[in-house]
């Protein structure tokens, strides 16, 4: 593991929370594992031996019902973390995981994280934490796809991925539409329509690029009255 994948491993919700000396003790035996496009990190059922820090690329997190029908749960990168709840309490894990983008995971061992949260406090106080942010942020997605409307989500998708702090920007879709979809909660041809609606508020769609003219205009549009918006 190199240096810079340490940096970004301890700033995951996982670890920013430790002391150094702990966060090196829980990435002892840590290793980092490479995955192709479509390569499967592990699956819905499967028994929770490791919970993982996103170093680079991009992950999905998704469910498939009785019906075969595929629901994704959420899309991780960079200096996320998932699997501690599961992890935590020795079950299956309720989703599966596959890379959709070339990846680099850190694997941590399930059953030396359980040991080590006995014996520290102080540890099992971050991942409590740890796991707060992850409901947080699908309590949050829950709310985003109840109270916006499919433009709003699009923008503040798009606004997510943005790497500017005012004016113009561009930013590079991340993986492909069908999946951008099924991320915000949209068939892929409600997703055509919000990009098509959102050309009158500067944004072009360009292949894999999205081109915004004021992010500004744009963040206005996604904190708007969802009763607006909707028709929009």
């Amino acid at each position: 593991m190199t240096p810079a994948d340490l940096d970004i491993a301890r700033q995951s919700t996982l670890l920013a929370r430790l002391p150094a000396p702990l966060q090196a003790k829980l990435m002892e035996g840590a290793q980092v594992q490479s995955f192709d496009i479509g390569q499967t990190v592990f699956l819905q059922d499967d028994p929770a031996v490791a919970l993982f820090i996103v170093l680079d690329g991009w992950v999905k997190l998704y469910r498939v019902a009785p019906s075969g029908a595929e629901a994704v749960v959420s899309v991780m990168t960079r200096g996320r973390s998932f699997g501690e709840a599961v992890a935590l309490r020795d079950m299956p894990y309720p989703v599966s995981a596959e890379a959709i983008t070339p990846a680099r995971l850190v694997r941590i061992d399930a059953t030396r994280l359980r040991n080590l949260l006995q014996s520290d406090p102080v540890l099992a106080t971050s991942m409590l934490a740890s796991t707060y942010v992850h409901l947080q942020q699908l309590v949050e997605q829950v709310e985003h796809l109840k109270a916006r409307s499919g433009v709003q989500r699009v923008a503040e998708f798009l606004l997510d991925l943005s790497t500017c702090a005012e004016g113009g920007c561009s930013v590079t879709l991340p993986y492909n539409k069908a999946l951008i979809a099924g991320r915000l909660g949209m068939k892929p041809e409600s997703l055509s329509r919000a990009f098509a609606r959102l050309r009158q508020h500067g944004v072009r769609i360009d292949a894999a690029q999205a081109h915004i003219d004021d992010l500004d205009a744009l963040r206005d549009l996604a904190a708007e009255d969802p009763a607006k918006a909707w028709m929009r």
